[in-house]
């Protein structure tokens, strides 16, 4: 059968389509995933997320099951799995790629356990003054001893909540985003750091791995993950001269060094 001259000019027009099509792609803005750490929700992203889409960068700030406008679902089960699945769900369902997946805190862990399982669609993975608990590590063993104590007597008592930890010690200072932040801090479920973070991969799923440390002033409990990324050659460190809630310390920081990232 003959070729004709429509069959040859669709031809054409698709070897033409196609590696235009692909440079697009390539030159594509990467999605920013904000995802927030324990007691808070999307909303403490909201000065960062707004800076990010005014320079046309495509943001999700998602609250996780059981926080923030979500607290109402909240169980006794809701654990690290729950908010790791919430994550991946997230990403599925809005058929997200290129994705920057940052994690606040808590959410390190979170974020983690997001690339063991789904790291085809992520670009690069920035932990924001973050827990980095490893394969089999659950965040209460990451605290100082006081704090382990604390919680774990929390469970002993059969305890399904952490109580709120007010954004004073978070690094949070001027009045009027006190207020504003304390008003908006919800229950933590306690097995989110009960339960042990799970890998089949090695740390970060070979995804590029970067940390940002908040310094002024610093959770102690921070200073042992600054410590270890700083001497690991496979993660880039940068510092922030802010406390530990950066996007609401220094959204404008936080935003440019996003970008520059």
């Amino acid at each position: 059968m003959k070729t004709t001259h429509l069959q040859r000019y669709l031809i054409m027009a698709l070897l033409l389509i196609f590696p235009f099509r692909t440079l697009l792609a390539q030159n594509s803005k990467p999605v920013y995933v904000l995802v927030h750490g324990a007691w808070h929700g999307g909303w403490c992203w909201q000065e960062v997320s707004r800076k990010l889409r005014a320079q046309g960068y495509e943001v999700y700030t998602p609250s996780m099951s059981g926080m923030s406008e979500y607290k109402h679902t909240r169980t006794p089960q809701t654990n690290l799995s729950t908010h790791i699945t919430d994550i991946i769900s997230l990403l599925i369902q809005e058929d997200l790629h290129h994705v920057v997946l940052v994690g606040h805190s808590y959410a390190g862990a979170v974020i983690t356990g997001v690339a063991d399982s789904i790291p085809e669609r992520l670009e690069k993975l920035i932990y924001l003054d973050a827990l980095l608990p490893r394969n089999g590590q659950n965040l209460i063993s990451l605290q100082e001893p006081a704090q382990q104590r604390r919680l774990n007597d929390l469970i002993k008592q059969g305890k399904t909540t952490v109580p709120i930890m007010t954004a004073d010690l978070f690094g949070v200072t001027d009045p009027a985003r006190l207020k504003w932040t304390n008003e908006r801090l919800t229950l933590q479920p306690i097995r989110t750091f009960a339960e042990p973070l799970r890998l089949k991969h090695v740390y970060g799923n070979n995804i590029p791995l970067v940390y940002i440390g908040c310094t002024q002033p610093q959770l102690p409990v921070m200073q042992q993950f600054i410590d270890a990324v700083k001497k690991d050659s496979a993660w880039k460190y940068y510092g922030l001269k802010t406390g530990h809630d950066a996007m609401i310390t220094a959204p404008e920081e936080l935003t440019k060094l996003l970008v520059e990232l």
